[in-house]
């Protein structure tokens, strides 16, 4: 049999062997500095549209830059090659009655919001041609190149 001590000794031994909480390993700290990421501007940026502060001397009035002469996307713009669909959709408009937009869809494999956008976008904005746009008897929507 066990006598009294015993007992308390079993006992004290239990409490002592409890788990404690898990502890991470200590670590050296970084050395290292923070970095900045790669290319990264340098300072702030003014806001578009706001003239940038004036660091040069003002140059002279009499060295004037030479006019450029026409770029090269202008001078493509004017004159499409030979069997594109913006050379198709030119010679449609320049008819007497102008072309439908079933004529014209049919003719390139456009849909109709591509053609709308074709015509305000490409013909009048950037070519800076008159396009007119009229409904004809059957109440389709035509378009043609005013003269």
């Amino acid at each position: 049999m066990k006598t009294p001590t015993e007992a308390t000794t079993t006992t004290e031994a239990a409490a002592v062997a409890e788990q404690s909480a898990q502890v991470a390993p200590e670590t050296k700290p970084s050395t290292k500095g923070a970095t900045s990421k790669k290319n990264a501007p340098k300072g702030q940026k003014a806001a578009k549209g706001a003239k940038p502060a004036a660091k040069k001397a003002a140059k002279p009035t009499a060295a004037k830059k030479e006019a450029k002469p026409a770029s090269k996307k202008t001078a493509k713009a004017a004159t499409p090659r030979e069997g594109s669909k913006k050379q198709i959709v030119l010679d449609l408009l320049n008819r007497k009655d102008g072309a439908s937009m079933a004529e014209i869809a049919k003719a390139t494999d456009w849909q109709n919001h591509s053609i709308r956008g074709f015509v305000s976008g490409n013909l009048m904005k950037k070519m800076d041609l008159p396009v007119v746009s009229f409904k004809n008897e059957a109440g389709e929507r035509c378009y043609r190149i005013a003269k």
